[in-house]
């Protein structure tokens, strides 16, 4: 795919508005046909992380809307549409294992696509390599997923371990010698915990000072850490975390009349949900992300980054994150596979095994960015080849903004209303 370049929950009205995805919805699918490739999507259609699950899930399908307006997946020639079936985790690792194998055994998909956080992933994992159904995981970001070297799973975003160090580092260097010192807190669970170990390995890393790294229940009250943080006037606090934590920090320390001159999340921060939620709040506060629409990438499918994001638009109502990205960029990843495996479905257990191998050795260009996986390593199967950027909302809108090469916009500092 062409585009080479050498750097590199949700909005719950636009959920709920769209119809396509509300939840309870019914799978899309492209009718009855004698040979199709079945595709499974395990993700949290309820739960605590339904907005992000449905986030994941509307990733999936438009991307299976798009290549089924060209007849399907081409293979030796021809094309076979794609049939989307979906299994909801619930928000729980169990019922994700649960729903992968319904999906397997009574829908007979072909190959999975993963779910929205890394705890249900990780469970899923295991049926995916028991059966031999390849998945494609468009959200997974524990480095512990890889550290399992999962044989048939493969993830399109670097684990957290390999970005949120890196951001630290990027935005110490592009404030010079303004912050001195930072803070770090986190969930205590697998995904934001090392989202905050992260954190934490970067300030060590731009040797700054670290006033506190702090570990909390998901459904902990964050006033007595927000008043900490107060008391201790770090110059960056950075949250380990999923976007209703984000949202709680912020409106907690709003109560508190407590704002950090700079603040740093990860996952959450470009999503419609955080922004709608928080409203002028935002302004000001950075995140991670490993794509935006103003990167020059392009695959032919979707065509560029920009011819995406607003496709996207135009579907679902709200600007698209790097999340959802990823998700569709993981079809893109299946078709190519697919093409090189050059075998008609329905496949075997042999057939997905050789499949999986395709993936494997995926090595493409997407409007998302570049795709390839590891064979080796503590990070088996991730795709490592993105490149993280800090980046920060102006007035409601997602503004790259360090390092230099990627940025669209100044750096805010202090926060506005900085206390």
């Amino acid at each position: 795919m062409a585009g080479k370049y050498s750097r590199r929950s949700f909005l719950r009205t636009s959920l709920i508005g769209s119809g396509a995805l509300a939840l309870g919805a019914p799978a899309f699918h492209v009718g009855a046909q004698e040979k199709t490739i079945r595709c499974g999507v395990v993700t949290s259609l309820s739960g605590d992380n339904r907005f992000g699950g449905n986030l994941t899930r509307r990733g999936y399908d438009l991307w299976a809307e798009e290549i089924n307006k060209l007849g399907g997946i081409e293979i030796a020639g021809q094309r076979y549409p794609v049939e989307m079936f979906y299994g909801d985790a619930q928000s729980r690792p169990a019922s994700g294992a649960d729903a992968a194998e319904r999906l397997i055994i009574q829908d007979e998909v072909n190959v999975l696509f993963g779910p929205y956080t890394s705890g249900v992933t990780l469970a899923v994992q295991p049926i995916s390599q028991k059966y031999r159904v390849p998945m494609i995981s468009g959200s997974a970001e524990s480095p512990n997923v890889w550290l399992a070297k999962p044989p048939f799973n493969f993830g399109m975003i670097p684990a957290v371990d390999l970005t949120t160090d890196k951001s630290i580092a990027v935005l110490a260097e592009a404030l010079g010698n303004k912050a001195k010192s930072a803070a770090v807190i986190g969930v205590d669970e697998p995904f934001s915990k090392e989202t905050a170990e992260g954190f934490r390995n970067g300030v060590k890393d731009a040797n700054l000072e670290l006033k506190r790294f702090e570990l909390f229940p998901a459904n902990a009250d964050l006033s007595s850490i927000i008043s900490n943080l107060k008391s201790e006037d770090p110059d960056i606090v950075a949250v380990g975390g999923h976007e209703n934590v984000f949202i709680n920090f912020v409106n907690t320390a709003k109560a508190l009349n407590y704002k950090p001159r700079a603040l740093i999340m990860h996952y959450g921060v470009t999503s419609a949900a955080f922004i709608n939620e928080t409203g002028k709040d935002s302004h000001g506060v950075l995140g991670v992300s490993l794509w935006t629409e103003g990167l020059p990438y392009k695959d032919d499918l979707f065509g560029s980054a920009k011819d995406y994001a607003d496709l996207s638009f135009s579907r679902w109502g709200t600007r698209p994150d790097y999340t959802e990205a990823a998700c569709s960029a993981s079809g893109l990843v299946l078709q190519d596979a697919a093409r090189r495996l050059g075998k008609a479905p329905p496949w075997d257990q042999n057939t997905r095994a050789e499949l999986a191998k395709a993936i494997e050795d995926t090595d493409i260009e997407t409007f998302y960015g570049p795709v390839a996986f590891a064979k080796e390593g503590s990070h088996y199967h991730n795709n490592i080849k993105p490149i993280p950027a800090v980046i920060q909302i102006h007035e409601g809108k997602v503004v790259p903004v360090a390092p230099s090469d990627a940025s669209e916009g100044d750096l805010i500092y202090p926060m506005p209303g900085a206390t």
